[in-house]
């Protein structure tokens, strides 16, 4: 609903003071633009305030009573970025003329960042279980208080309340303490999950959600169920939610996904626009031609898509499925003298009986699509015995030092069926058995959540997602492969691979452009945006955006670059040797080509302050530190691929105390989307063009695609992505105003035009700055520009 406030102009809704030059036109363009349903692609460097821009032409739209925007859906890769918007919106709110309301907004994140059991670890809801409790405990919720059922939500929240005064009385937890307390706040309701006696058994419910099912009105908004008013909270964050959550007893994740369509700004992520499971079952509501849309980091967006429309089925996964097919099958046949029972067996024969008569499926089809996925793990043991004998002689002797691994199904440089399906065929599962897999699923599913009490995702219904889209998508744009993830599994035995890996059946969507540009066409129009989309005719290809112009739909493009003060950086592209393994060789290799990065790298890295560097990849990170560190005085930092929390605090040494050097992959999560304001970092040095393995399967495989789709597959898919990494290592140096920095490029590559040279792919201010230099005239200009600074 638009706020009463509503003809002002945009620079009524802008957070600051006065708006740089690129703001005005960045923001004056997105507006006309997004009038006429179209979008505005933007790449500015650091300090251009693309957030603000962003931000204040959407709020624009919405709050102008002559446009049919009522929200503005921000969508981010990056916690920081994440960060960044709410911060700015809170600028926005703290500017407002004095007669406007506050804008709205709400920050998405997932169920188990709100559920207050799972955040305090109590009612024996974890971080593993959050999900699948969360459904059984609602569905319990549901069938005490619906029609029937044995009583009302509002008593449901009553005895929650006093089976907390029990425990309270009784001295059990602590008195007091034994109210279940998150975000600050306390709450109603005891740690442990309440329970209802019927009279024959006590069944759990959530306290939490039947105070949601309370407050909700019989035939009107769901808005209504929510107990505060939402018009004058501003930006709620997830703890605010969690703590109005508490305050008034009732589900944060439920009120988030009521308030999600009456926010006028809502921030989340690629998931919440792009990722079928999460439209379908959470913010489709914002999907439409009312959602101004925000895409941030997006170069990043071609990748991000790829991988969440991408699809596959895990060898666990299949396991699995088998298993509940078999406690559906087994209680009929054994009433029909053809098995014996099980502990396996859950269901009653009358239970699945009664399923089937209402449908098309019979038991033959159960224990057809059992046979299936019985031979198909069958068949998988198969092809990765095969890879392991062929690759790793000797494997079952140390399956610990097994590498991951793909396994292709087909000739990735050559579309054809793949072998999987070649053999389904030949094997008597012809396009029946893959297509009736869905129903098949839904019918096991209902009878094992009836028969068990326990409304939960199961393995069969995502295997019969995977498999149905494994036999019914083309083999140009999607290629199947047999990936192999590192694990450890104790309870399998001791020479299976099953033991070392969990194999997982691939289906890898190759070029996602049709795909992002069908979710982009849903919205209105809007912003896509990032430090490093050039060239942007490329980014608009590989997106579908110029799909949507040639269907009217206007696109715009502007390119801003930094315009903090010149002298206060420096920038060389050195014309090195170029950095790849034919030249470098390996890293115990003594060569010139390494001994000239080398060179570079402690050139650079003497500056002043923290330095980072940025390796092709982990290896190379690995034998740059270990050189760094003969060579320097300075403490040398190696990042490895390692789990988030091991980076943070990799991170956070860096920061502290006197510079240093930090070593890591240009592929990994250091180079982008983190914060080095200030004194954090004075250079960053790039070696080499970080390109992704171009002999694996499936990149192999994205290139054919790309080819087919665009002309040249290695620009587009491998070349283009790993110079917007590179820029984007180089772009964490100057970072504000008063900032000082050196920027480095080495490798000939971004340095002199070739046959196989990056350069034309900096945009025109980049080309300027970047002035080629000799590796011999490197320290020359450093010691330049320090003394001069």
């Amino acid at each position: 609903m638009k706020q009463r406030q509503m003809s002002a102009p945009w620079r009524a809704v802008f957070g600051h003071a006065e708006p740089y030059d690129d703001q005005v036109d960045g923001i004056e363009t997105a507006i006309e633009t997004a009038r006429n349903d179209g979008f505005t692609v933007v790449e500015g460097a650091c300090g251009t305030g693309k957030t603000m821009l962003a931000l204040t032409a959407g709020i624009n739209l919405v709050r102008d009573p002559d446009s049919d925007y009522e929200r503005v859906l921000v969508l981010t890769s990056v916690k920081q970025q994440l960060r960044q918007f709410e911060e700015d919106l809170e600028t926005i709110n703290a500017n407002l003329p004095a007669d406007w309301d506050p804008v709205s907004g709400l920050t998405l994140v997932g169920k188990s960042d709100v559920c207050p059991y799972n955040r305090e670890n109590a009612g024996g809801i974890d971080d593993g279980n959050v999900y699948d409790r969360c459904d059984t405990l609602r569905e319990k919720t549901r069938d005490l208080t619906g029609e029937g059922g044995d009583t009302t939500a509002e008593a449901l929240t009553a005895v929650a309340r006093s089976q907390q005064i029990d425990l309270a009385s009784s001295g059990a937890g602590g008195g007091a303490a034994s109210y279940l307390e998150s975000a600050g706040e306390p709450s109603p309701y005891p740690r442990t999950m309440p329970e209802y006696d019927t009279g024959t058994t006590d069944i759990e419910f959530c306290p939490f959600y039947a105070r949601f099912l309370a407050d909700m009105p019989d035939d009107g908004d769901p808005a209504e169920a929510v107990p505060f008013d939402f018009s004058d909270a501003g930006l709620l964050r997830p703890d605010d939610l969690v703590g109005k959550g508490m305050e008034y007893g009732t589900c944060p994740h439920s009120l988030m996904g009521v308030l999600l369509a009456h926010a006028e700004v809502v921030v989340g992520n690629y998931y919440h626009a792009f990722d079928p499971t999460t439209t379908s079952s959470f913010t489709g509501p914002l999907l439409d031609d009312s959602t101004f849309l925000v895409c941030d980091e997006a170069h990043m967006l071609e990748p991000r898509v790829r991988d969440l429309v991408s699809d596959g089925v895990a060898d666990r996964t299949l396991r699995d499925a088998e298993a509940e097919l078999t406690r559906v099958i087994q209680p009929v046949a054994f009433s029909e003298g053809r098995g014996t029972t099980s502990r396996q067996t859950t269901a009653d024969a009358d239970l699945v009986r009664g399923e089937l008569n209402d449908t098309d499926i019979e038991v033959s089809d159960l224990e057809h699509a059992r046979d299936f996925v019985v031979d198909l793990r069958e068949e998988l043991d198969r092809r990765v015995t095969a890879h392991l004998d062929r690759e790793h002689r000797g494997w079952k002797s140390d399956l610990n030092d097994l590498p991951d691994a793909e396994i292709p199904l087909r000739d990735p440089e050559h579309p054809a069926p793949d072998e999987i399906t070649e053999w389904a065929e030949a094997a008597g599962y012809d396009g029946r058995t893959w297509t009736d897999l869905p129903d098949i699923a839904a019918v096991t599913a209902r009878v094992l959540n009836e028969a068990e009490d326990e409304e939960k995702s199961r393995a069969v219904e995502s295997m019969a997602r995977a498999l149905s889209a494994w036999f019914h998508r083309d083999h140009t744009e999607y290629f199947r492969e047999i990936e192999l993830e590192r694990t450890w599994d104790d309870m399998e035995p001791v020479d299976s691979w099953r033991r070392a890996y969990n194999a997982r059946l691939a289906i890898q969507n190759c070029v996602p452009s049709s795909v992002i540009a069908e979710h982009l066409a849903e919205f209105g129009g809007g912003v896509l945006m990032s430090a490093t989309l050039a060239p942007i005719d490329i980014f608009a290809e590989v997106t579908g955006l110029n799909h949507l112009e040639k269907e009217g739909r206007p696109v715009e493009q502007r390119t801003y670059g930094l315009h903090f003060p010149e002298e206060n950086r420096e920038s060389f592209a050195v014309a090195a040797p170029k950095y790849t393994y034919d030249n470098r060789g390996d890293a115990g290799e003594e060569n010139r080509v390494r001994q000239t990065y080398i060179d570079a790298i402690c050139s650079v890295a003497s500056s002043p302050g923290n330095v980072l560097v940025g390796m092709p990849n982990y290896y190379e990170a690995e034998w740059a530190a270990e050189q760094c560190r003969t060579r320097l005085d300075k403490e040398v930092l190696l990042d490895e691929s390692s789990a988030d929390s091991t980076t943070e605090d990799l991170k956070d040494e860096f920061f502290a105390g006197e510079g240093k050097v930090l070593v890591t992959s240009l592929r990994g999560t250091l180079t982008e989307g983190v914060d080095y304001k200030g004194d954090r970092l004075s250079a960053a040095v790039v070696c080499g063009v970080p390109l992704i393995n171009t002999a694996s399967p499936r990149t192999r495989a994205v290139r054919k695609a790309y080819d087919e789709k665009f002309g040249d597959g290695f620009e587009y898919a491998l070349t283009v992505p790993a110079v917007r990494k590179a820029r984007q290592a180089i772009g964490r140096v100057i970072r504000g105003p008063e900032e000082v920095g050196v920027r480095v490029f080495v490798d000939e590559r971004y340095a002199r035009e070739s046959w196989d040279s990056v350069r034309e792919y900096l945009p025109e201010p980049e080309r300027e700055e970047f002035q080629p230099v000799s590796p011999d005239m490197l320290d020359f200009g450093l010691e330049r520009f320090w003394s001069q600074q």
